[in-house]
């Protein structure tokens, strides 16, 4: 069991940037920080710095430690931050440089969070993110044989390119590593003498700060377990969902059943979305006897023209909504439903409010001389652009009762923040525009409690763990929703980084049903098998046929009683995720504490193999009983008969869930 090896782990983390960080007598120069300042290369904080040490209790599972030095030279000062976990091997590190001066700082650039790990160093596994096409959520593996290997995001989106979670795998333990930074950052390792070296930082950093200016690295958080994959794997999972994932009511979130209803008279989005129709759908659902956890209203709800993209007023359009959007959020209100309303407050368009009355506050994406008419950046480095956004999106969320906020963000800054800055201020808008975005979401958040939050960047493209203590990614890709092989790539690797997210019971795979050529086969039995996550969204229209409607309320029972296992068991992958419509896929949640847990296997539509034999995690000595959820029949199988493999047949673009529990034998 984990908690038996637990103290094993806790003692592993001395291997992690071996000095001594816990001690009023800590080298400081060896706190896991380096920098250049005026081309100079320092390590931690410098002798010529007046430095302290101090260690504040968060809770009963969190020590944090406090590592501080002020230049009386330059009035620069630094902050490292350590927080050391109790309660799992965990550790996290970030820095802030703050000028505290009348005066520019000197340059500082390549900052740097890091240092050596003990041990006999095996390989680097990385991964590209989310790209926005069917080449994402791809996985690497380098040995770093031929000299440091560095892996960097392709633009100023933290997911796009490289994924800001990562697994070092040593002889005898694995260290991950994920980096919390919304922005562009970079990530380096390079073999040295008995270990090996990792670092990480903002991907873009020369600059100088300007007086009362801090600028803040990358949060570095580092997990170190003892043993396998699958125990490094569900370890990570136990302690997301203990730190990471937001709350209701002191909980995890739970799983969530969403709906709603769009493109009302042919108008794309939510563009066409009126109050009427709204609430009409929401009715319609409940009394037929499917209630969402989650209502959800999608991009258009402003006025528009019903050109979605158009953004930068926020505000309901008064046609469609004549009374706001509380009327909405006193019928979700009605059912326990929570509303759900996208914005993306940090693109603006010409014509808008933000653009018309506050330019000064916007970064245009090209020069508006040439004539210009796209996208603009609302920078929210600017204060006074961070506090009319706070103002005006909390107010919706309070006069409208919305329960999740949604934030999307549909482009690529990188330009935006090239444009705006000087040569010798490589960076700074950068740095201080994500700072502003977690400060806005965080002051949404204590503002408004019990609100949570929805992360999307054109998909998965914002996902790093900042990002995540604050939201879950509710749309975690653009790729692929009912392309099925697709679907179970990005399930293995969200199920091990990020275990909460949502997925549609959509099927593209329309070739293969040949009496549908031309139509979407949602709804099918096949589509609601391959959408088995924590959060899901069923395509099923309000006025669908009533034996469609029947069929999703009998899936929707099997999805919740699947998603909660999913969400808070044990994770085991049992097949390759190929993105191969030949192949099988299989995998495993687990409950050991409470005896279940359940095995589901899909024949995907060109797989030539009759049956697929999974491997499954048993424990010994135990007894499974095994219950079909698609017919109720029921088979027992010991341990020592799993061992071997669990092996069953389906037909082609078939799926099937078996729960089980166990008892001792």
């Amino acid at each position: 069991m984990i908690t038996e090896t637990m103290p094993a782990d806790m003692a592993l983390m001395s291997k992690i940037f071996t000095a001594d960080t816990k001690s009023g007598n800590v080298d400081f120069c060896d706190i896991p920080i380096r920098f250049k300042l005026m081309g100079k290369e320092f390590f931690g904080i410098p002798d010529c710095f007046e430095r302290t040490v101090r260690r504040e209790i968060v809770d009963a599972n969190i020590t944090r430690w406090i590592y501080e030095g002020k230049c009386s030279e330059c009035s620069l000062s630094i902050r490292v931050t350590h927080n050391e976990y109790r309660d799992y091997p965990v550790s996290e590190w970030y820095a802030e440089f703050t000028n505290n001066g009348s005066d520019d700082t000197p340059i500082i650039s390549d900052i740097m969070l890091g240092g050596k790990i003990d041990g006999a160093f095996e390989s680097f596994i990385h991964g590209n993110g989310d790209t926005c096409g069917d080449n994402g959520y791809e996985w690497y593996t380098d040995e770093i044989k031929n000299g440091p290997v560095e892996i960097h995001t392709n633009d100023s989106t933290s997911c796009n390119g490289a994924f800001p979670y990562m697994k070092l795998v040593f002889d005898g333990f694995i260290c991950r590593a994920a980096i919390g930074w919304p922005v562009g950052w970079r990530a380096s390792v390079a073999r040295v003498e008995n270990g090996i070296e990792y670092l990480c930082g903002q991907l873009r950093c020369n600059m100088k700060i300007h007086p009362g200016e801090t600028m803040r690295t990358p949060t570095l958080t580092l997990m170190i377990t003892s043993g396998d994959e699958d125990k490094s794997r569900n370890l990570w999972r136990k302690w997301y969902i203990a730190h990471i994932i937001p709350r209701e009511n002191g909980k995890p979130i739970e799983p969530m059943l969403c709906l709603h209803y769009y493109e009302a008279d042919g108008h794309p989005e939510f563009t066409g979305a009126t109050e009427e129709n709204q609430i009409m759908a929401l009715r319609e659902y409940v009394s037929r006897g499917l209630t969402p956890d989650i209502w959800w209203i999608d991009a258009g709800w402003y006025k528009c023209n019903y050109s979605w993209p158009d953004i930068g007023t926020w505000k309901p359009d008064e046609e469609r909504f004549p009374n706001g959007l509380k009327p909405i959020g006193d019928e979700c209100n009605k059912y326990g439903t929570r509303f759900l309303l996208w914005f993306e407050p940090e693109r603006v368009v010409p014509g808008t409010e933000l653009h018309e009355e506050h330019h000064e506050w916007l970064i245009p994406l090209e020069d508006e001389s040439e004539g210009h008419r796209g996208n603009h950046l609302l920078n929210l480095g600017n204060k006074e652009a961070l506090e009319w956004l706070i103002e005006r999106v909390d107010g919706i969320i309070k006069s409208s009762g919305i329960k999740i906020y949604r934030q999307d963000f549909n482009f690529n800054p990188q330009k935006c923040f090239e444009k705006a800055e000087a040569p010798d201020r490589i960076g700074a808008v950068e740095n201080l525009h994500a700072q502003g975005y977690l400060k806005y979401w965080d002051e949404l958040i204590f503002r408004n409690p019990g609100l949570w939050i929805d992360s999307c960047a054109s998909g998965g493209r914002r996902n790093d763990l900042e990002t995540m203590r604050r939201a879950v990614p509710l749309h975690y890709t653009d790729v692929g929703y009912g392309i099925h092989e697709i679907k179970q790539k990005q399930f293995r690797e969200m199920h091990e980084w990020i275990p909460y997210f949502r997925s549609h019971n959509m099927s593209w795979d329309k070739q293969f049903v040949e009496e549908n050529i031309g139509k979407w086969v949602d709804n099918d039995e096949f589509s609601f098998q391959c959408a088995m996550v924590p959060a899901v969204t069923y395509m099923t229209a309000y006025n669908a046929p009533e034996e469609e409607f029947e069929r999703t309320k009998r899936m929707e029972k099997i999805w919740r009683r699947a998603a909660e296992l999913a969400l808070f068991g044990d994770y085991y992958p049992l097949s390759e995720c190929r993105k191969s419509t030949e192949d099988w896929y299989a995998c495993q949640f687990d409950e050991p504490e409470n005896n279940r847990g359940y095995v589901q296997f899909i024949r995907n539509i060109k797989s030539p193999d009759e049956s697929y034999t999974a491997k499954m995690h048993v424990q010994d000595g135990k007894l499974y009983t095994f219950t079909d959820s698609s017919n109720g029949t029921t088979f027992k199988k010991t341990s020592d008969e799993l061992k071997n493999g669990l092996t069953l047949e389906l037909a082609i673009r078939q799926g099937k869930v078996l729960f089980y529990e166990t008892a001792d034998i």
